[in-house]
């Protein structure tokens, strides 16, 4: 018989710097999960990606196990990277980025993200990644 799933958390964690500390302690410790089998295989496994901001998606089950699944860098993440800004607008309607987001930066930004998504076309992935950004206050070029 299948272990019954007690609660699915989405977590953003810094790769490789996981810590009993707040989100994971506070997120994690409210369920009675052992910190510990998520912290030391989560930093082993991002290790390469020291540093990068991770969505994990965690399903915490009846019998106090997890599992847990690193789906990648956010896109909003990847394009303030791309532009070299640190936020995006607070009035995006409104107040525009003065950068603008490239093709070519679209393209490889769609292509980084191709992994998480659910279709394998490049250019609605670029329209999805286009959306992101506009949402930001940045525009794209055409």
């Amino acid at each position: 018989m299948a272990k019954e799933v007690k609660a699915t958390l989405k977590i953003k964690v810094r790769g490789g710097q996981a810590s009993a500390a707040p989100p994971v302690g506070s997120t994690l410790g409210q369920y009675g999960v052992n910190m510990m089998d998520f912290i030391n295989p989560f930093n082993d496994q991002t290790k390469d990606r020291m540093g990068q901001m991770l969505t994990v998606h965690v399903s915490i089950y009846d019998d106090r196990t997890m599992s847990w699944r690193v789906v990648g860098t956010p896109t909003d993440e990847l394009i303030l990277a791309a532009l070299k800004v640190e936020k995006g607008s607070g009035e995006p309607n409104r107040e525009k980025l003065e950068k603008k987001l490239s093709q070519a930066q679209l393209a490889e930004i769609a292509q980084s993200k191709a992994a998480d998504m659910n279709t394998e076309d490049v250019e609605a992935i670029k329209k999805m990644v286009a959306g992101t950004a506009r949402s930001m206050g940045v525009e794209v070029d055409q």
